[in-house]
């Protein structure tokens, strides 16, 4: 291993990072995400367990609220690793996503440098460049971060799609091979591979190059039995006839023609709304005064109201 944490093999040839298992097989999968409430089901667990196993990153895809970014918490939680999360947006640059300089600190370094001409001692221009341009002043960003880690690690890249395509550019390189180059220290070689899991709401098309190097999974908003078992698990206290009638209005809610859909994590919000607010049933009443915990828009409100049919 060199100064920068490059691994390298014979004659300087770098090694592919190591990917060590944390789990068994897909049911291990399925218990220890239930331990951490997660519910998921068996294409969701085998999903974990094949990007777990052959150390491939897992694209995740599906509407806003399935709980896409919740299973990057659960499998880091599941696995005792650490998060590193990357928020992607419109504009995301690589400076934001990889590293950066600490441009106020190089510029200290260069005067205290140039300060030292008055006694005689200044340093060559070679070396203050060298030192400028060292680990003391690179700031590592989630991507750098999380290869560099040599402890159990999930980085987390959500919303892959809201990132510009230049972007995808940059992730082909850290997850083809886990490595970063900074063209001033050289290549920079993961020493223990994370786990890797992008997310995406389908608001644009992934290039097929960034695809080609993923699993997929695709998440839609689940059933009404399964969200009761969410709800058993995040909410144990709530009683299973308010859960059976809180499930069975958000799925219809989901039917209708709204501009955004309850999230499973809003169904969650509505359960323990209930319990805050003592109500025992899921009638009208109840439902209109709270319906702004699930729906956030006055329109989707409205439309809710007059195509509900509770007493």
């Amino acid at each position: 291993m060199d100064r920068v944490g490059r691994r390298t093999g014979p004659a300087g040839v770098r090694r592919a990072p190591e990917r060590i298992p944390a789990f068994d097989s897909v049911d291990d999968v399925r218990a220890r995400l239930a331990g951490t409430g997660y519910i998921a089901d068996t294409g969701t667990a085998t999903a974990v367990f094949l990007a777990d196993r052959l150390g491939k990153p897992l694209l995740v895809e599906g509407p806003a609220g399935v709980g896409k970014t919740e299973l990057a918490r659960a499998v880091a939680q599941a696995t005792g690793a650490e998060l590193i999360r990357l928020q992607c947006y419109e504009g995301i640059d690589e400076a934001r996503a990889l590293y950066e300089w600490n441009h106020a600190k190089q510029i200290l370094r260069i005067q205290a440098g140039t300060g030292n001409a008055r006694n005689g001692t200044a340093d060559t221009w070679a070396e203050t460049e060298q030192d400028v341009f060292a680990e003391d002043f690179l700031l590592s960003r989630p991507l750098l971060t999380a290869i560099r880690r040599p402890d159990p690690t999930v980085l987390l890249i959500d919303e892959t799609d809201k990132a510009d395509a230049e972007i995808e550019g940059l992730l082909l390189e850290v997850l083809s091979d886990f490595t970063v180059t900074v063209p001033e220290l050289g290549t920079i070689v993961a020493t223990r591979r994370p786990f890797v899991l992008l997310t995406s709401n389908a608001t644009r098309e992934l290039s097929e190059a960034l695809k080609r190097r993923c699993l997929f999974l695709h998440i839609d908003f689940p059933d009404e039995a399964v969200e009761r078992q969410i709800l058993a698990a995040r909410v144990p206290e709530l009683p299973d006839a308010i859960a059976a009638q809180l499930t069975r209005v958000v799925a219809v809610l989901r039917g209708m023609q709204l501009k955004k859909l309850p999230s499973v994590a809003e169904t969650i919000d509505w359960a323990r709304t209930l319990l805050a607010l003592g109500l025992d049933r899921v009638d009208r009443d109840a439902v209109e005064s709270t319906l702004g915990v699930v729906l956030k828009y006055r329109s989707d409100q409205e439309r809710a109201l007059a195509e509900l049919k509770l007493q």
